[in-house]
């Protein structure tokens, strides 16, 4: 395998994503984009499972370049709320709503709750497809923390529920931790991390 798409059209998240996949990088893989492959196209999302959509991203991105591939998918699961909004995490109200309005929205929907049914998991799965032999691997991680009951002043564009979320091992919210503390936590990074030892096991 000398090359690897990673497919998201979010540059944070590539940035993330090259930097957990170094050790396939220093084995010769090159790791390419979809900007680099000049793909703009996006799947319908249809699945009911982080996992589900993850790998159909893996496929469908596999299918239009014909290289492995890895995609994700994760969000906030509310267990209070049935696990909502789980997959539907940028859709929740039934379309697509914005960073303010899916806070509002959130809070809202705890508006009585407290203690326990506050509870919150920000959780990901990654997804890695091999197409000459159709291979296909899974990795899923997960953060615990609760629901605050006001956001936090310094809210990250593009991530509104990282303006909600107080991660219990430190009792800050997501998105006031220092770069050490993300990192400790980083379940992205812990699951691409775990991704890439099935990797290298497979191209060795």
């Amino acid at each position: 395998m000398k090359k690897l798409l990673i497919a998201t059209h979010n540059p944070a998240k590539t940035i993330e994503i090259k930097s957990a996949l170094n050790e396939l990088k220093k084995q010769g893989v090159e790791l390419l984009t979809l900007n680099d492959v000049g793909v703009e196209k996006e799947p319908e999302e249809t699945g009911k499972t982080f996992q589900e959509n993850s790998a159909l991203k893996a496929k469908f991105y596999s299918k239009l370049t014909n290289l492995a591939t890895i995609a994700d998918d994760g969000g906030l699961i509310i267990p209070f709320l049935g696990n909502a909004p789980g997959v539907r995490s940028r859709r929740w109200p039934g379309y697509e709503a914005g960073d303010q309005e899916l806070i509002d929205y959130t809070l809202s929907h705890l508006k009585n709750a407290g203690g326990d049914e506050r509870t919150a998991f920000l959780e990901t799965c990654v997804t890695f497809f091999y197409p000459p032999t159709g291979q296909i691997f899974f990795e899923q991680e997960k953060i615990k923390g609760h629901i605050a009951e006001i956001p936090s002043p310094r809210p990250t564009n593009g991530y509104p529920y990282r303006a909600l979320f107080v991660v219990d091992e430190f009792g800050k919210y997501y998105d006031e931790l220092t770069r050490e503390e993300h990192d400790k936590i980083n379940h992205r990074y812990k699951a691409l991390r775990k991704l890439t030892k099935r990797i290298e096991n497979l191209i060795s």
